[in-house]
């Protein structure tokens, strides 16, 4: 074990507790760093993080770019683009595969992205994550917790992909995830097809659902404590987390889209996933929080009062009941994401045009 090892949190907390930690990007320097110090066993990849990545570290991708341009003479700018993500996620892959073989395929998984245009296209959804599953060996596909993607996700599972629940906010969210995959999982062993190493997860957007909630009380002119928005997402990845453990749903939730510390710390000792930013990762690590279970330890009752009172999409946030599936898509953080996901999928194929089409006005 290295110094740096030996004196990180988060390298503490993954051996000393069932919590595992995922990097998220899919950043060849980050993840290697996350890996050997942290203690990571998976890195996830989307529109998003492919932009900054490329922009980070375009020197490793301007002769690779234009190389894929010329391999690929008929391909459209959005077909070159989506190669770029799927070589990225390979070259991350590689880099998890000793976890991946440690963890018997249970964990040490690149999380790469179905096109988030295909949003309502269940069939669309499926075709591209089984496309991906077959880059690599320890790929884990994410799917949009839509209505389609509900239907995506357990098809996706009968048919052997691992998959990450993706833009998924709620309570019922996370039930549907579950019970789809279980669905899935059920008609493999009906077939007896094997699902043992298989490693799905269904992530909680926590930091979302709050940001969510502050837009919303901007629309509405709702006054409130401003530190309750901090815990909303805290409040139902716990409540999710008891009912999970409850019913023995087979695969694990995960924390992401970090806004403060406390995404990581009230979760320590539940068997979950965190997976924040590495620059989160730096500041968590040079902290002086100390790493002890607080995974069980209930969100203060004032809070879930006030927030339940005042907030009709805290109320379907945080009941089993809240919403029906085919609500999901119309959710307001569902949207702002979508939105900010597709958006990304279109700066990446402008990217390639510039490459393309260099742009004749520029020196």
């Amino acid at each position: 074990m290295s110094y740096k090892q030996y004196n990180s949190l988060l390298h503490q907390m993954t051996q000393t507790t069932p919590t595992r930690l995922w990097n998220d990007s899919c950043s060849i320097e980050e993840l290697t760093t996350s890996i050997e110090t942290n203690g990571a066993v998976g890195a996830t990849c989307n529109p998003v993080i492919v932009l900054t990545v490329l922009k980070k570290e375009w020197n490793l991708w301007k002769d690779r770019i234009p190389q894929l341009c010329n391999e690929m003479p008929r391909a459209t700018e959005e077909q070159i683009a989506w190669k770029v993500v799927e070589e990225l996620s390979q070259k991350a892959a590689a880099l998890l595969m000793p976890a991946f073989e440690r963890e018997r395929g249970r964990f040490g998984r690149l999380s790469i992205q179905t096109n988030p245009k295909f949003y309502r296209n269940a069939e669309a959804i499926v075709e591209q994550a089984v496309h991906f599953s077959q880059l690599a060996p320890n790929i884990i596909v994410k799917i949009p917790v839509t209505a389609a993607g509900i239907e995506a996700i357990e098809e996706a599972t009968y048919r052997g992909v691992s998959i990450n629940a993706t833009v998924c906010f709620t309570l019922p969210q996370a039930i549907a995830v579950a019970e789809a995959v279980e669905r899935g999982f059920k008609r493999r062993e009906k077939e007896k097809k094997e699902i043992d190493h298989m490693g799905p997860v269904c992530t909680l957007m926590v930091g979302r659902l709050d940001d969510w909630l502050r837009v919303v009380a901007e629309k509405e002119g709702i006054i409130a404590n401003p530190w309750i928005f901090d815990w909303a997402g805290i409040a139902v990845m716990k409540k999710a987390y008891r009912i999970y453990q409850e019913r023995e749903y087979r695969l694990p939730l995960l924390s992401a889209a970090f806004r403060s510390h406390l995404h990581w710390s009230e979760f320590i000792g539940g068997n979950v996933v965190i997976s924040p930013p590495f620059e989160w990762q730096k500041r968590c690590n040079g902290s002086d929080i100390n790493v002890e279970s607080r995974i069980d330890k209930p969100v203060d009752s004032v809070i879930i009062e006030e927030l339940v009172s005042k907030f009709t999409d805290f109320r379907r946030a945080f009941y089993e009941d809240g919403m029906a599936i085919q609500e999901f898509d119309e959710y307001g953080a569902t949207r702002r994401t979508l939105r900010q996901f597709c958006k990304a999928t279109d700066d990446m194929t402008v990217l390639i045009r510039d490459v393309l089409i260099p742009n004749p006005d520029m020196k």
